[in-house]
């Protein structure tokens, strides 16, 4: 078996999240159930799991279970965070439809990169730690701030996030014996 390094196209990433997902939920993925995933031919199955038996991503037998390699689940792995971090940020931070966020999820997961992701990470990770990071969009302000359009009361209430910030950092700097 030859080992091919020239990185996965979109579909062949689409097969390893299928391949993953069934595999995580019945141990083992037959090709039947990653057609039915994906909604492809069996045909169009069989020549994509070849090719990622190829590069050493999956174990693949015709006719036999199909499952992830070491190799294959990081990688299969990384493809999945890419699309959770997504959704995610489209849902939590945009206020996205569900539905609306997977599908630009499954679209835009291929071509993101590590870079960005990482960065929408942190955001996400922001917010959910700030104290001002628990406020909801306001459709009739246009605004993430629970104060709307009075700017004495947002002044406030960021001076009591840098505060928190502060005291939390100086804790932080204490439990670390800094």
């Amino acid at each position: 078996m030859k080992h091919d390094t020239a990185p996965l196209s979109a579909s062949l990433e689409d097969y390893m999240e299928a391949i993953f997902h069934v595999e995580r939920q019945k141990h083992a993925a037959r090709a039947k159930d990653i057609a039915d995933r994906l909604q492809v031919s069996s045909a169009s199955v069989t020549g994509a799991l070849r090719l990622l038996a190829e590069k050493e991503l999956i174990n693949y037998a015709p006719y036999d279970i199909v499952t992830l390699t070491s190799k294959g689940r990081k990688v299969a792995r990384n493809v999945v965070n890419r699309h959770e971090v997504l959704r995610d940020f489209f849902v939590k931070i945009l206020g996205v439809d569900g539905d609306e966020a997977e599908a630009a999820a499954c679209k835009m997961e291929h071509g993101v990169s590590q870079g960005i992701l990482d960065r929408m990470t942190q955001f996400v990770t922001f917010l959910d730690n700030c104290p001002r990071g628990r406020h909801t969009w306001h459709e009739s302000t246009g605004s993430f701030c629970a104060h709307g359009e009075n700017p004495a009361l947002c002044k406030q209430c960021l001076q009591d996030c840098v505060k928190s910030m502060q005291t939390n950092a100086e804790a932080q700097k204490r439990e670390k014996g800094v």
